[in-house]
């Protein structure tokens, strides 16, 4: 652990303490511009396109197989053939949870607090504490009184066991 922890801080632009990456982890700039937070967790294979900055909150999960792309290229045909790409950071708040599968593209803020679907394509900013879904990803609800007292479908919190 301790080596994997020396790597990740060689690796990163910035990493706190408690981040864990499952292998395999891919990035352009092998996350020489990805900012993680304290306690990201991140499942096998995310793919951080950090061709500039991705900022990630502290305790932001990732599921596996998630996209973070900061790189894009024009709608308008002349200007791709004359390779043109643009660079737009990606700032991920604090607490959430990106699910298997999810792409967050260029430029994209997602609020504190949010959970994104699985599958979901993140075209447009997300506000903090909602569950958003969908391709493309719209919010579903806000995170609510039912969350406080379910963690999965009908299955009840015990506090007690915390």
């Amino acid at each position: 652990m301790k080596k994997r922890e020396a790597l990740l801080k060689e690796m990163f632009a910035e990493i706190g303490p408690g981040c864990y990456i499952e292998p395999p982890f891919h990035a352009n700039f092998g996350g020489g511009h990805v900012h993680f937070g304290a306690y990201v967790y991140a499942n096998f294979n995310l793919t951080c396109v950090d061709d500039t900055h991705i900022y990630v909150g502290d305790y932001t999960m990732f599921g596996p197989n998630v996209i973070v792309a900061t790189a894009g290229h024009p709608i308008l045909p002349e200007l791709r053939e004359r390779l043109y790409q643009y660079n737009m950071p990606v700032h991920i708040g604090r607490n959430c949870w990106i699910g298997a599968g999810a792409i967050i593209l260029p430029g994209i803020t997602v609020g504190d607090n949010v959970v994104v679907g699985a599958g979901s394509v993140v075209t447009k900013d997300l506000p903090s504490n909602v569950v958003a879904v969908g391709n493309p990803c719209k919010v579903l609800r806000e995170v609510g009184q039912r969350d406080r007292e379910y963690y999965f479908k009908n299955r009840k919190i015990d506090y007690d066991a915390l």
